[in-house]
């Protein structure tokens, strides 16, 4: 048996993720085009950056000129601590009042929207002596989490008054920034709170990766917050939006094959032998299964890149592994196929897995995180 690795990548096991820093940096250069002068740039890195792994990407984000960072826990945040990142964080989520002594102890802002955030932020500052920081959340039609619109401009006031909290901002969230019309309405909120409030010195953020690439007009704001198309993926557009950033897919999935043989007419392939072979077959097995993100609901659905040739993977995918139809390609032991990304001119993108799975990219891609190894390249 002839064994061979086309690349010079070695992890502990013949399946990975490549992370590709280089289009991360273009992608950012991109994006700038997008957001006004002088605006500053919040890269939304939870969820471990939907995949991509936080820690590791973020001296990019930061020399390509990112300007915060926003998570959705506390534990994430420390966690960028941990590895000496001094850049501001904000957790755009919900804390629990317990922890927010721990936010103040390691300078992470936090976004309050209830009062008892701010008897929270009381007892920090007794507890410890040092302010919480803060973004106001304002629920102005997500229905999700943030201070409702009826009660926003006299919650943000006392804010302003608190001893105990430095207010450094205020921001919303967009339910549908795909749609013109309920966006719209939303902004007519936000705008309105904003003219009865001094908000000089605020950071003012209400564009999301899907508003700011469409550019709604609108000036009240001086921060976007970018997360999917970091990653270079994009997200559903409005209609009127005329121009399409040209994004780099960061992410590439990939596996070497452990196994090559026959199969002959008839005989089935993988559990419960969905599929069977209409004629002799060559079937290469690599050690990617639905325990690392890829959905069993996929089998029998999927290509993957074989020398720069898409072949079709078969049978149903197991927990830790899956077969292609390599019929007709010379292929050894130890070569690669890329499940996501490009080999020569052929590609596969997380669009396409997201489709056939009626799903949104956002959700694929942050499955793929759990045992596979990140390498990051340029």
């Amino acid at each position: 048996m002839k064994f061979q690795r086309l690349s010079n990548i070695n992890t502990k096991r013949d399946a990975w993720v490549e992370i590709n820093l280089d289009a991360i940096e273009k992608n950012i250069l991109e994006l700038k085009t997008y957001v006004k002068d002088n605006a500053k740039i919040l890269a939304v890195v939870k969820a471990d950056a939907y995949g991509h792994g936080s820690t590791m990407i973020t001296p990019t984000l930061l020399a390509s000129g990112v300007d915060y960072l926003g998570v959705a826990s506390i534990d994430e945040g420390i966690e960028l601590r941990n590895n000496k990142f001094t850049c501001p964080i904000l957790v755009l989520g919900a804390a629990p009042v317990w922890a927010f002594d721990y936010a103040a102890q390691n300078n992470i802002s936090l976004s309050v929207f209830l009062s008892n955030h701010l008897e929270a932020a009381e007892l920090t500052y007794k507890k410890t002596g040092l302010k919480t920081k803060a973004h106001i959340k304002l629920d102005t039609g997500m229905n999700r989490i943030g201070v409702q619109k009826e009660n926003a401009v006299d919650f943000i006031k006392k804010v302003q008054y608190m001893h105990s909290i430095e207010l450094q901002g205020i921001f919303t969230h967009f339910a549908c920034a795909e749609i013109e019309e309920e966006t719209n309405k939303q902004l007519e909120i936000w705008n309105n709170i904003l003219s009865h409030i001094d908000t000089k010195g605020l950071l003012l953020h209400c564009f999301n990766t899907a508003a700011a690439i469409a550019q709604y007009k609108e000036d009240k704001y001086n921060m976007v917050r970018l997360g999917l198309a970091l990653y270079g993926l994009i997200p559903d557009l409005p209609a009127f939006a005329k121009r399409v950033p040209n994004l780099i897919p960061a992410m590439s999935l990939k596996g070497r094959i452990t196994n090559i043989h026959t199969a002959h007419k008839g005989e089935g392939v993988s559990y419960s032998h969905k599929y069977k072979a209409s004629g002799d077959i060559k079937i290469a097995t690599i050690p990617v299964g639905y325990a690392d993100g890829a959905d069993r609901r996929l089998s029998n659905k999927i290509f993957g890149l074989l020398n720069g040739k898409k072949v079709p993977q078969i049978g149903n995918i197991t927990m830790d592994q899956m077969m292609f139809d390599i019929t007709g390609i010379d292929a050894n032991e130890g070569d690669i196929i890329t499940l996501l990304g490009k080999d020569g001119d052929e590609s596969i993108t997380i669009n396409e897995w997201a489709q056939i799975l009626d799903t949104i990219n956002y959700e694929l891609i942050c499955r793929l995180k759990v045992r596979l190894s990140r390498v990051y390249t340029r």
